[in-house]
């Protein structure tokens, strides 16, 4: 106990420790109801619009079918499929066109000519730029609506069993990343002496062994999660070919390759260095660690930054090294603090200087994790509405709020770090042979254990070792257990490991779910081409003039209800005393320029004297539609008007 700091007593610590865990418990639970209640993985990149669009009605056949997305995807064969009322392909090809422009993402695939009237459906399948896979479906029709026969799998691409042990994987990768990383750091920064203890190096190479493991799974995996979503499918060889040609199977490929290069570092770590005696020899292997080790982590990093989040949207020359800082990090203070658990369960002569070392790093690690944090949230978020309002933003408010948690109950971890002194049997010194010392039964040698004479035999000269050892063990944690100040910071850096096994489930969650600003932006998109508009009918006048006798006048239009689908089409022609006229021909036809759709004809028939109606007119998408309006008032005079029209 410190002499400058009085020991305040377990009970004073063990109610806000207490509190920390509850609160963890109960974020906990928090998140294992929202990750019940998650389907597959939301899409990264969207379906922003369509030609034709979702249940538009057009009255010939188009000539192709078009899709836009909200980023670059990546396409195959059959990604677009676009089947007949009865189920037949009706586009021509087998892999889309790519039709994209600028920034403006679109592909599409031709139809066969003289498709006969009917409901046809799209179905369509990709791979975002950040590696996610997507799919959709969406109908138009020719002529008129009519039963179909399609039936399409309610399984979405990246779902099912498949989807299930990929998203272990992905989250098992990133816990085997943050003990490899981050108790190699806590190794060569906090505690040199930990290299020759057993139970550090079987969790880092327990780290090693788990992410290296599950970026095997990930690439066998590769194929059905994004495809057929059947596990026989792992084995496909052309199907792993494909998986390789990509951005994550490359990503996986040199991740596997780093983590040879990492066995390497673990086996020198654990090995030599571990060994090495000589101080000044010591110090120049740990500054060769620290580089090629930290060379071979930020490589492993990179493999995520280059193929998930960072590696598209805005800035991502930017976002990708800002992701790799943000990775080490994560690594460094989640890691370390896993290490130092360990540490402070099953090696309790680590000194206090190890400590406070370590306390220093994860202060270093909470500072660049806010400053990458920041700029990842306004780069994938964008907008208050997005935070509140989307399952991303939703996500990352409770990260937030789990790492605010983490920083509190780390507070009275620094507070225990503060009070912390080394006993006699527990020294920190660089040299000290009390680190060295074993700390449990597995790590005590038989052979020097018992000093007897030959006589003993070997049978019970094992026993009397293991007997040995158990009191030798004992009497350790007796003293460990009688240590208060290593009793409260045990318990605090428990309750953080418990947070931080919850915060590292909802950061994986987020790289599984659609960004706020590219849902927004996407939905959007989706609403300005394919929406209905709330507002009420429309109402146009046209003066006309055709330049004969009696040829001027006015057009007056209405178009209820104005959306997509079936209209009526209401036109009075007034003369220029205002008077009701009767005109010799009238002919109407609607074009959507923006979409190059058009000239739709609309033939009214004659209600009235000048009143003329036309019922059931079908307008395929909303959009800003031209009407023009011919009139003819005599055999040789007439004219052709127009006017815009907001529809839908």
């Amino acid at each position: 106990m410190s002499a400058t700091a009085p020991y305040a007593g377990p009970s004073r610590i063990r109610r806000p420790v207490a509190a920390a865990a509850l609160l963890a418990a109960l974020v906990s639970l928090v998140f294992g109801l929202l990750l019940a209640g998650a389907g597959s993985a939301s899409a990264h990149a969207a379906l922003t619009g369509s030609d034709p669009g979702d249940g538009a009605v057009v009255d010939t056949a188009p000539k192709e079918v078009t899709l836009s997305f909200s980023e670059a995807i990546a396409v195959g064969d059959d990604s677009i499929r676009v089947l007949d009322p009865n189920g037949k392909r009706a586009d021509t090809e087998a892999e889309p066109r790519d039709l994209s422009e600028g920034s403006t993402v679109r592909y599409g695939v031709a139809l066969h000519s003289g498709l006969p009237d009917g409901t046809y459906t799209v179905a369509w399948q990709a791979i975002s730029a950040d590696s996610h896979p997507i799919s959709g479906a969406f109908t138009f029709s020719i002529g008129a609506p009519s039963e179909t026969t399609v039936a399409l799998s309610s399984q979405d691409v990246g779902g099912g069993p498949v989807g299930v042990v990929y998203d272990i994987a992905r989250y098992a990768a990133y816990g085997g990343f943050v003990l490899l990383v981050g108790g190699s750091a806590f190794v060569l920064v906090c505690w040199r002496r930990g290299a020759s203890a057993l139970p550090m190096q079987r969790l880092v190479v327990r780290g090693w062994l788990t992410l290296t493991a599950a970026t095997l799974v990930m690439l066998l995996l590769r194929n059905p999660y994004t495809g057929s979503g059947k596990f026989a499918d792992a084995f496909d060889l052309a199907g792993l070919q494909s998986v390789l040609d990509t951005k994550p199977g490359a990503a996986l490929v040199s991740r596997l390759l780093l983590l040879g290069a990492a066995a390497l570092f673990i086996a020198v770590l654990f090995g030599t260095y571990a060994r090495r005696e000589d101080e000044r020899e010591k110090k120049d292997l740990t500054f060769g660690l620290a580089v090629g080790g930290g060379v071979v982590a930020a490589g492993i990093a990179a493999t995520w930054a280059m193929s998930e989040h960072a590696s598209t949207g805005i800035q991502a020359s930017i976002a990708m090294p800002v992701d790799v800082a943000h990775l080490l990090a994560v690594a460094a203070w989640l890691g370390g603090l896993a290490s130092l658990l360990v540490a402070l369960y099953r090696t309790p002569d680590i000194g206090s200087a190890a400590v406070r070392r370590f306390s220093t790093v994860a202060f270093a690690s909470v500072v660049v994790l806010a400053a990458t944090g920041i700029y990842q949230s306004w780069r994938q978020v964008g907008s208050w509405s997005a935070l509140t309002g989307t399952r991303y933003g939703q996500l990352l408010i409770i990260k937030v709020a789990l790492i605010a948690v983490l920083l509190a109950v780390a507070w009275f971890s620094r507070r225990w770090t503060a009070r912390l002194t080394d006993t006699a049997a527990s020294s920190d010194a660089e040299g000290a042979t009390a680190e060295d010392a074993p700390t449990g039964p597995e790590e005590t040698s038989p052979a020097a254990s018992d000093e007897t004479s030959d006589d003993v035999a070997p049978e019970r000269a094992a026993q009397l070792a293991r007997q040995r050892a158990v009191l030798t063990a004992t009497k350790k944690k007796r003293i460990r257990d009688a240590d208060p100040e290593r009793s409260g910071l045990r318990r605090s850096v428990l309750a953080e490991a418990a947070v931080a096994v919850v915060l590292l489930a909802v950061t994986t969650m987020l790289t599984s779910t659609e960004p706020g600003r590219t849902e927004e932006e996407a939905a959007a998109g989706a609403t300005a081409a394919t929406a209905p508009a709330a507002g009420g009918p429309v109402n146009l006048s046209m003066p006309f003039d055709t330049g004969g006798e009696q040829g001027k006048g006015t057009v007056r239009i209405d178009i209820e209800p104005a959306r997509t689908g079936s209209n009526d089409l209401h036109v009075w022609i007034d003369g220029s005393d205002g008077e009701p006229m009767d005109v010799p021909e009238l002919k109407l036809a609607l074009t959507l320029e923006s979409k190059d759709i058009g000239p739709l004809p609309v033939v009214p028939d004659r209600l009235a004297e000048g009143h003329w109606t036309a019922s059931g007119v079908q307008i395929p998408m909303a959009g800003e539609w031209k009407v023009d309006v011919t009139v003819r008032t005599s055999d040789i005079d007439q004219v052709t008007i127009d006017k815009n029209a907001k529809i839908g």
